[in-house]
């Protein structure tokens, strides 16, 4: 049987990998190196003279970095002990011994998109550590904070429409329920759009009420697996005595308001009895521009109940009684930010493999969580989302995505080229989304 198909990368001129690499990364690059200049001041405020030759540092490590990533240099290991450095060492050594036979070496544009993309924001990250007192400075934190308080308004739509909905869903009949949990779950897909790294930094707020838009943007749901969900989930509730604990985990994307938009959800799951535990699981440092930390995700929740709207604030302080309470419960993990595919979760991470087998059902949220999931390959669009995942079945699981990447998977024959010949930036412009589930065969 033939193995999997090769890794998209930036070797492909015109792709949009190659276009991630050749113009996004460095734009990237120019904000994080324009956020430190423009926290000088600070800096120097809180640790004087040391905090300014901490920011140069900085600098001058980023700019190194931006010039090898222009220039096609080979990739580097890292320096810097931390928790995943030798696990990133032995992934390029990897990567270097595939391009052996070629006598090549690991370069920007040569190696997988995945892992260059990847790679070059645990550079930023190893930047910022190797620079103290300013080592625990988050270099996206002001545009995440952004696109929550641009996004307020439609916040606050979503609050007060959870909060309604609360307060009558013991009366709902089974139909009623399962048409607000299809409309919360879509809100959460769409909320998908407000990423950050995919606009280059640049803001991407919500900023109208979502909640009106759902009947228009259902057509450009390409892949909708919501009733499959909706029979497992609706299976372990009448199952009740027998299974008392129904486990539901998120995988996160991005904070600000798609985190509201999962939030939401969580505590859906609750009021309704579809779950009695939600796990959370996080990234350990800033990533991809707006992937939610803990940092982020406590910041959120003060955020929203501190807010002095009676809807949003009940849900924030019912956020954080859910978390005092045990019911929510969030995790992080080193192997969020590593390169791997997640099929090699159970050799690399074994212990988050055996967490995630626990779950009832698993929810991966967004674009990055789907390349890893399918290994980030130029898999043909018809072939099974089971098949692409390449072995990772830890639990029922499932994707629910906005396209930002040239990567599907599970469409019908000739629904992947009928959108090509319509669209032909279908794949990567974030107007598409899917629900893709997996469960036992």
């Amino acid at each position: 049987m033939a193995g999997p198909p090769a890794s998209l990368s930036g070797q492909d001129v015109g792709s949009f990998a190659y276009l991630t690499i050749k113009d996004r990364i460095p734009q990237i690059l120019t904000k994080v190196i324009d956020t430190l200049h423009r926290h000088k001041s600070e800096f120097f405020e809180k640790h004087g003279e040391e905090g300014m030759e901490a920011e140069k540092k900085a600098i001058s490590l980023l700019s190194k970095l931006r010039n090898e990533l222009q220039t096609d240099k080979p990739i580097v290991p890292f320096v810097e002990k931390f928790a995943d450095t030798d696990i990133w060492n032995q992934y390029l050594e990897y990567q270097q011994s595939l391009l052996n036979e070629s006598n090549g070496k690991p370069s920007w544009f040569q190696s997988p998109w995945l892992f260059v993309e990847c790679y070059m924001y645990r550079r930023i990250h190893e930047a910022i550590i190797q620079s103290p007192p300013i080592d625990d400075f988050d270099v996206f934190k002001e545009s995440k904070d952004q696109n929550f308080f641009e996004s307020q308004e439609s916040v606050i739509a979503l609050c007060t429409h959870l909060q309604q909905l609360t307060r009558t869903i013991d009366d709902l009949e089974e139909n009623q329920l399962k048409n607000e949990f299809f409309k919360l779950l879509q809100i959460s897909l769409w909320g998908n759009k407000c990423d950050l790294s995919i606009s280059g930094g640049e803001s991407s707020s919500q900023k109208t009420d979502v909640l009106n838009s759902l009947e228009d943007l259902k057509p450009f749901i390409l892949v909708n697996d919501l009733e499959q969900l909706w029979s497992l989930l609706s299976k372990y509730k009448k199952a009740g005595g027998t299974t008392p604990l129904v486990r539901v985990d998120i995988v996160l994307d991005n904070s600000g308001f798609e985190l509201v938009t999962d939030l939401v959800l969580a505590d859906f799951f609750l009021s309704s009895k579809l779950a009695t535990e939600i796990h959370f699981h996080g990234k350990t440092i800033p990533w991809f521009v707006s992937d939610t930390t803990i940092r982020d995700f406590n910041w959120l929740i003060e955020q929203v109940k501190s807010c002095n709207h009676i809807w949003m604030s009940k849900c924030g302080a019912d956020w954080g009684k859910y978390l005092k309470m045990g019911r929510w419960i969030y995790h992080d993990h080193i192997f969020w930010t590593l390169p791997h595919e997640y099929c090699a979760m159970p050799q690399v991470a074994p212990d988050l493999y055996a967490e995630l087998q626990k779950a009832h059902l698993i929810l991966f949220k967004g674009d990055l969580n789907y390349r890893k999931l399918t290994g980030d390959r130029k898999w043909e669009f018809t072939v099974p989302f089971h098949q692409a995942l390449n072995g990772f079945h830890p639990a029922p699981l499932c994707s629910i995505r906005t396209l930002k990447a040239e990567i599907q998977v599970g469409l019908q024959p000739g629904q992947g080229e009928q959108l090509t010949a319509a669209e032909p930036s279908w794949l990567t412009g974030g107007k598409y989304g899917v629900f893709q589930f997996d469960g036992p065969l």
